[in-house]
């Protein structure tokens, strides 16, 4: 935004650079922003097209033999893996471009505070995707195949297994940046470490909602593998808050 402002530090109004945006400049300035995202996945999504058969063995390996049922489906599949990789790859451009778009609503103090965002924002999704490949994906794959019988036999389809792969990856990443989202919300004061321990209940009860909402599919065990993860760091957060942060 430091194009449409001048350089100094007036704080919310001014923003990075203190001048008053009117509304057209936050509208053009929101679309410029999402222009550069657009054009940041595209580039790293053509880039991991290359690697598209490779990004397909990594994520097809639980599962043994695949099958696509229709002429397109391999392509259109590789495609949905090349964009859900350069989505990934681009996250930290993706990351900053929100942050510059905020960061002049935000006092100097403000900005010093949130300029480790971006880097633990990254950290803690590619954290959540290693974590639910590692241990989630195999375990949901293992539970799903376990009711193969003799007159009963899997037979996955290459584009649906790979939909149903994304949906158990991306999800996780979303979860573990919950850490980041409450020591910020602590950080400014908006909550505190015995706020947190009133609402156990509620956020109980909400893990398994987000569970039936976020899951592949709608059984116990899926939603229990979005839920569990979801109490763990909501527990480690408020460990967080009350010991590191001090409120």
């Amino acid at each position: 935004m430091a194009d449409f402002i001048e350089d100094n530090d007036s704080g919310p109004e001014g923003g990075i650079g203190g001048g008053v945006m009117s509304l057209i400049d936050h509208l053009q300035e929101l679309r410029r922003r999402l222009i550069i995202c657009i054009i940041a996945v595209a580039i790293t999504s053509s880039g991991c097209y290359y690697y598209a058969a490779k990004l397909v063995h990594l994520a097809t390996v639980n599962a043994g033999k695949l099958y696509y049922l229709s002429p397109s489906e391999a392509f259109f599949t590789y495609l949905k893996v090349s964009v859900f990789a350069g989505f990934v790859v681009a996250l930290p451009v993706l990351l900053y471009q929100l942050w510059a778009f905020i960061a002049p609503a935000l006092t100097g103090r403000e900005r010093k505070s949130a300029v480790v965002f971006i880097p633990a924002a990254v950290l803690l999704f590619f954290t959540g995707l290693g974590f639910s490949y590692k241990f989630v994906l195999p375990a949901g794959i293992k539970f799903f195949m376990g009711f193969a019988t003799e007159d009963l036999q899997p037979l996955f389809s290459l584009g649906q297994y790979i939909s149903f792969v994304i949906s158990f990856l991306l999800p996780f990443g979303f979860v573990f940046e919950l850490p980041l989202i409450i020591m910020v919300a602590a950080k400014f004061g908006f909550i505190s470490s015995s706020f947190l321990v009133t609402k156990r209940k509620v956020v109980l009860v909400l893990s398994f909602v987000a569970g039936a909402v976020i899951a592949p599919s709608p059984d116990v065990f899926s939603q229990s593998m979005v839920a569990v993860p979801l109490l763990a760091l909501y527990e480690f957060s408020i460990l967080i808050v009350k010991y590191v942060m001090r409120k």
